[in-house]
């Protein structure tokens, strides 16, 4: 009786725990080969919109990598996360910045998130910022990472990331704004329709916005200092006319040939994102 009791507590306590883990950890292994119906995110603003009595509805197109422009896949790097390619899904230089930002600000203001912690979060969690979330949120990014190739990880985030009410994906984004297919996007498009991701329902690629601007001045002139983009002499002046007007010292000027990476400082997000 003795050694049975212990064997039943462990027993139960071990099943209880696989059940937590069961509902609290979804299996991530089959994004591998399935593409998801509906993220949390969808299920969360389909909510939103049935208690506001608005009638907005889901577009959203899935398309593979390969049918998406090379220059909407670099600013989306660029922009989001430009050591996608070398973190296992963490990026702790961006997280400290952004974690100062808040300490001063005394309130989770500032996006650190990798992308892939953004499509953790935009498949299967809430929007809230509360720490248990964001555990889970880190466990999630990690299972994805040991799983799923980078290239996955970049083409489920492309296919799911919110890009208006109701605009999911970028092929839905790429049809809504420039009624255009998403292999199609030219540097500028997509400078952006990247510059709008912090906060996707608040900002709009096709309306004026200082916001806006100044970010997709900051990731086209990226693109051009890496040779991603080689503009008409006419478009570098322009260009060059712009971006001197949009950037007020925050960003950090590095060669390519000393290290790749641009650093694009944290912004402010809503609730809903990051």
């Amino acid at each position: 009786m003795f050694l049975k009791s212990p064997f039943r507590f462990f027993f139960s306590i071990s099943a209880v725990l696989i059940i937590l883990y069961l509902v609290m950890f979804p299996d991530v292994s089959r994004l591998k080969n399935e593409n998801p119906k509906k993220t949390a995110l969808m299920k969360y603003r389909e909510k939103e919109w049935q208690k506001r009595g608005r009638k907005y509805h889901i577009k959203q197109v899935w398309i593979p990598l390969s049918r998406i422009s090379p220059y909407l896949v670099k600013s989306v790097l660029i922009g989001e996360d430009d050591k996608f390619w070398r973190h296992e899904g963490f990026d702790y230089e961006a997280l400290k910045k952004a974690i100062e930002k808040d300490i001063k600000a005394k309130k989770f203001k500032f996006g650190g998130s990798t992308i892939s912690q953004q499509l953790a979060k935009n498949l299967y969690l809430s929007p809230s910022k509360n720490p248990i979330r964001k555990l889970r949120e880190a466990i999630i990014t990690w299972k994805m990472e040991s799983v799923l190739s980078k290239k996955r990880i970049l083409e489920l985030y492309l296919n799911v990331a919110e890009w208006g009410e109701g605009i999911f994906g970028i092929e839905a984004a790429a049809r809504h704004y420039y009624r255009k297919p998403a292999s199609e996007l030219n540097p500028v498009e997509s400078s952006r329709l990247v510059a709008v991701l912090p906060n996707p329902i608040r900002f709009n690629p096709l309306r004026e916005s200082r916001f806006v601007t100044k970010r997709a001045d900051l990731i086209y002139s990226i693109m051009v200092r890496r040779g991603i983009v080689v503009p008409e002499f006419e478009e570098v002046i322009e260009e060059e006319m712009s971006i001197n007007n949009s950037i007020d010292g925050s960003e950090e000027i590095i060669d390519k040939q000393e290290n790749p990476i641009d650093y694009i400082p944290p912004v402010e997000c809503s609730e809903d994102n990051r």
